[in-house]
């Protein structure tokens, strides 16, 4: 298992480096710069602004001179944060996007696996067509149309809950952010725990079981949920990655002083080095849970662990 993990670590450095060779070039190719924004400065005072940031080199050697910064952890100063660095600004923004990712994550969890098994036990009812067919609606519907009627039903109509971060405290100001997104989450993960119910439920080994006289519960519990459930396993980490990148969208609608927040001020601002360092950590953090969930993965099937 060391030696599969190391490996897997070894082969995602070319991945990565790829990634970090076509944020740079897409970053720089974009209209504009990040002192566009300021207002006119004198030629001698731009140049001087040009060689403190090193962007009056070629591309070639401020590629191969942010590479080398990134061997040592460093992601660069920020360009409008001036008093910053990126790496210090994630820092301070990431618990906050983590927190909402779990959270998120846990409830996706905790509905979507409970409503795939409500499901798949009455498969073909009316209960099993109600979920799917509003699994269908939470998969088709993006975060950028659920966030904003969200706010419009529950914030301006009921007023139950505060419209943005700034407008609330405690769980009342996570909630609304949280739900929003954790439910294209719940949509999959219960259409995926319906689907790999029902199949393992007509396996042969659970017709056994039934056979023995054990009760539906003993049977879900002891011997139907494991295998289905691995394939949700490895779900997991593009899912979790999913809702760490889909918090940009949330985090914006909200206010939420998280990642998401500084990755699209960074975009709007053209701050090179913002944008880079955050899409680097995304691109990392994508490529660590999917190792994990193979390791996971490989802990749970034991078929897996021996090949």
């Amino acid at each position: 298992m060391l030696r599969y993990a190391l490996l897997r670590i070894f082969g995602a450095i070319p991945t990565l480096f790829l990634v970090v060779a076509l944020a740079f070039l897409m970053v720089h190719a974009a209209p504009g710069g990040p002192f566009d924004a300021e207002r006119r400065l004198p030629p001698d005072i731009e140049a001087n602004v040009a060689r403190a940031y090193h962007l009056d080199e070629s591309l070639p050697d401020q590629f191969m001179r942010y590479v080398e910064g990134l061997t040592r952890g460093d992601l660069g100063p920020s360009y409008r944060y001036r008093d910053y660095t990126v790496a210090e600004l994630i820092r301070g923004a990431l618990p906050l996007s983590m927190q909402l990712g779990l959270l998120a994550m846990a409830l996706a969890l905790l509905v979507g696996i409970s409503a795939g098994l409500a499901a798949a036990l009455r498969s073909n009812s009316f209960l099993d067509r109600f979920i799917t067919g509003v699994a269908m609606t939470g998969i088709s519907v993006p975060i950028f149309v659920i966030a904003p009627l969200m706010v419009l039903v529950f914030a301006v109509y009921l007023q139950w809950l505060p419209a943005s971060w700034s407008g609330g405290e405690g769980a009342r100001r996570l909630l609304l952010p949280v739900v929003v997104l954790a439910l294209p989450q719940i949509a999959y993960i219960a259409r995926m725990t319906r689907g790999n119910m029902i199949a393992v439920l007509k396996s042969d080994f659970v017709r056994t079981a039934r056979a023995q006289g054990l009760s539906t519960a003993s049977i879900i519990r002891f011997h139907a949920l494991k295998p289905a459930m691995l394939p949700l396993l490895s779900y997991m980490g593009p899912a979790m990655a999913g809702i760490l990148t889909g918090s940009v969208v949330v985090e914006k609608v909200f206010g939420i002083p998280g990642v998401g927040q500084f990755f699209i001020n960074g975009a709007l601002n053209r701050d090179y080095t913002l944008v880079l360092g955050i899409t680097i950590f995304y691109a990392a953090l994508v490529i660590f849970l999917n190792l994990l969930v193979d390791l996971l993965y490989g802990f749970f099937d034991p078929r897996i662990r021996s090949r």
